[in-house]
């Protein structure tokens, strides 16, 4: 596995160490630092001051992770190591997790820690560390990481037939774009309360010409082909995450209560239909594979070790649009449009 390249980038939204400060207990006056550093029953101030910033971060194929180039926060090819898992409960004895990162620069020194909570955190609170967590650390990362679908969504199967993803069974075979029908090999899922990173995506019915509404988890990637390269790509077929089309209105963020999330794998990276609207499995990756339950059947396990090249290798992952692409006010218009093959107002004879 040593020869297969990066894969694409993600995002992550996280907050620089100096955000969470020790205001009460043995390391009072410091910042949020890495497990070996950290003291139970320390209190932490969050300070709502702070910005959440986004980082874009992708795995090599050594299963090292490193900051991506063009990202807003950390160091181009600066190395980042996962490190922890936090438990911090608030006043209210409400738990919240927190993910901890670690950038060193190339002498590996510690550069910067990074905090990546998984639900909101309330500015200007206390909250009191009660758990640190190693080993489960990279199986919380993996599952922000893996793109899902929510319970009660219509999956176009090879016979054409439409079935909820829920009642599903490993050796079903769905329709591809790409590969025609494919057995399922494993289906994930995880119940999340619908906050921060878990909380999922609406795609409102009619949005992107989807009769019914799809629900996705925010990083899961809509593959869309445009009739015209409305956006300018020089390309008509684009990947976009879901979370780059809120508009607060026809596609908004679903916070509150509880989600199921399944993820769907196959022997390959596919695009399938999803309540009509072409969207991706999961891709199997070095930080993906964590998601995958420990008491994984150890022949199927192989199996899907044995997939990953397929998976990397995948041509439409070079579709993915950047977000910067998509930040103008009229992108998910143009995207209608060019779906629908309608040519903008500006451009029509009269």
């Amino acid at each position: 596995m040593t020869n297969l390249p990066s894969q694409p980038a993600t995002a992550i939204p996280v907050f620089v160490s100096a955000a969470l400060e020790v205001v009460h207990g043995v390391n009072e006056g410091d910042a949020l630092s890495f497990a070996d550093d950290l003291v139970p029953d320390d209190i932490y101030w969050f300070d709502g001051r702070a910005l959440q910033a986004r980082m874009m971060v992708e795995m090599r194929a050594d299963g090292a992770m490193q900051v991506a180039a063009g990202s807003p926060t950390g160091e181009a090819g600066q190395a980042l190591h996962l490190d922890s898992c936090l438990i911090f409960m608030s006043p209210d004895g409400e738990t919240s997790e927190v993910l901890v990162l670690v950038a060193v620069d190339d002498e590996g020194d510690v550069d910067e820690v990074y905090a990546l909570p998984l639900a909101p955190l309330m500015p200007r609170h206390d909250y009191r560390l009660v758990g640190i967590d190693r080993q489960g650390a990279p199986r919380k990362f993996a599952e922000v990481g893996c793109v899902s679908f929510t319970r009660g969504t219509m999956i176009t199967m090879a016979s054409g037939a439409q079935r909820a993803i829920e009642d599903l069974q490993v050796g079903d075979r769905v329709l591809t774009r790409d590969d025609g029908p494919q057995e399922i090999r494993w289906i994930g899922h995880q119940t999340h309360r619908a906050t921060g990173e878990f909380a999922p995506i609406v795609i409102k019915a009619g949005a992107l010409s989807n009769s019914n509404d799809l629900v996705v988890s925010p990083e899961h990637r809509l593959f869309i082909y445009q009739r015209q390269d409305r956006l300018g790509l020089g390309r008509k077929e684009v990947l976009v995450r879901a979370r780059h089309l809120v508009d607060g209105e026809t596609i908004y963020r679903q916070d509150g209560g509880f989600v199921d999330y399944f993820q769907l794998l196959f022997d390959r990276h596919e695009i399938i239909y999803a309540e009509g609207i072409a969207a991706e499995t999961l891709l199997l990756d070095t930080r993906t594979m964590a998601a995958l339950p420990p008491e994984l059947d150890p022949e199927l396990g192989r199996v899907l070790k044995n997939a990953l090249p397929r998976h990397a290798d995948q041509a439409h992952l070079r579709f993915e649009v950047a977000p910067k692409t998509l930040d103008r006010p009229d992108a998910l218009e143009l995207l209608r449009d060019a779906l629908r093959g309608v040519t903008p107002p500006t451009a029509r004879r009269h």
